[in-house]
């Protein structure tokens, strides 16, 4: 079993407890670390969806009676130790310092979008919030569904004056099927949307590892619905993007899409909209929308590790813990330049927990090769102040 340092040392911030597939019971391991901080909400992360349902009954009788249980299927762990794989993490945030209410977005492939509305508004409303504590929204989405930019949107929509984060469900490097778990029942093509209150202090943690060049394509041919482009500047798309890379079509792979991911620019400010395959008719397929005229720029990589550690370092005090949601393909970025271990580092220093991704959302936006974090941390000149509902 590896735990969290916050519940070693008997802090106030949420725990993180791994269990690793072939190291023994995995639902012994996870309620021995999750008991000791009495939650009011549990995330679990998984290599493997199935887990997810066969851990739920377990959990659900061995944790205090109301605690929220949520999850999905990973790309990869993030574990106390740093990155992980074939693994379970399960996070678990203090009923001393949470409160935490879920609610299933269905059918994503069809977008009834008003019956999410409806649903968020009703939440947020019998939620009651404090408005001494912070508030906010946690997304995990079906991350092959297409549809998280739609989804992001209409929660903003319905509920702006609540920052959400999330992440899209994995599967490992196979892109075949995406997991959640809510309510004791695994799905896809549906998204768990959790609202949680705390009175910790509460920080947003974003990285992006690029910069823009000044290569620019124009998407002359593409299909919406299914995230892909047909061409760039009038070629096919596969052959162009490699040209303008300055590769062979053949040697393109994930990890040079992930070297080379093109950037869309909203506002001053660049997204990614990372490539996730090549298509048989030569197209290209995206994690993240795109459309017929869109002009995307070319991305540099920049240092992976170094303005990241800023980011953190930069946080107002040391946090309790960081959830963070991590793209696969700056994993594999890290993983071809050797700084796995780096990055694993950085992860135990600063208590950062989580999973890998197929795509990352914040501030209204679905964005690819990011990583976004929420730091919990004791409010200034305190340790917490502590809740007095469990509920």
């Amino acid at each position: 079993m590896h735990t969290g340092p916050a519940a070693k040392e008997g802090a106030a911030g949420p725990v993180a407890v791994q269990a690793d597939r072939g190291e023994g019971d995995t639902l012994s391991i996870l309620l021995a670390g999750l008991r000791a901080v009495n939650p009011a909400l549990v995330l679990l992360f998984a290599a493997d969806g199935a887990e997810l349902g066969a851990l739920h009954g377990g959990l659900r009788a061995g944790l205090p009676a109301g605690c929220v249980l949520a999850g999905c299927s990973s790309a990869g762990e993030i574990g106390p130790c740093g990155y992980a794989t074939d693994s379970v993490v399960a996070i678990g945030f203090p009923a001393g310092h949470f409160r935490a209410r879920t609610l299933v977005l269905p059918n994503l492939s069809a977008l009834p979008v008003s019956e999410w509305m409806a649903a968020l508004r009703r939440l947020h409303l019998d939620f009651a919030a404090d408005p001494h504590c912070a508030l906010f929204g946690l997304l995990l989405v079906d991350g092959l569904a297409g549809q998280e930019d739609a989804l992001v949107a209409t929660i903003d929509a319905a509920l702006p004056s609540v920052p959400t984060l999330g992440g899209s469900a994995g599967d490992g490097l196979d892109f075949d099927r995406t997991s959640l778990l809510v309510d004791g029942e695994v799905v896809s093509n549906a998204a768990v949307f959790t609202l949680v209150e705390t009175d910790l202090a509460v920080s947003e943690v974003t990285f992006a590892h690029f910069s823009p060049t000044e290569t620019r394509a124009v998407v002359t041919a593409a299909i919406p619905e299914k995230r892909r482009i047909l061409e760039l500047n009038a070629e096919p798309a596969a052959e162009e993007y490699a040209r303008i890379i300055g590769i062979p079509p053949e040697r393109l792979t994930p990890t040079e899409f992930a070297r080379h991911p093109l950037l869309l620019r909203m506002g001053r400010r660049h997204h990614v909209r990372a490539i996730s395959a090549l298509t048989e008719d030569g197209g290209l397929s995206l994690m993240s929308a795109i459309d017929t005229g869109t002009v995307l720029t070319l991305g540099r990589a920049e240092d992976l590790t170094e303005g990241f550690a800023e980011a953190l370092a930069a946080l107002p005090r040391p946090p309790l813990m960081v959830l963070g949601f991590d793209c696969i393909l700056r994993r594999l970025a890290l993983e071809r330049e050797g700084l796995t271990q780096t990055m694993s580092e950085l992860f135990r220093r600063y208590r950062v927990a989580g999973f890998n991704t197929y795509g990352e959302q914040h501030s209204g936006m679905h964005v690819n090769q990011t990583f976004v974090g929420l730091a919990f941390m004791a409010q200034a000149g305190a340790g917490g102040t502590g809740r007095t509902d469990a509920a």
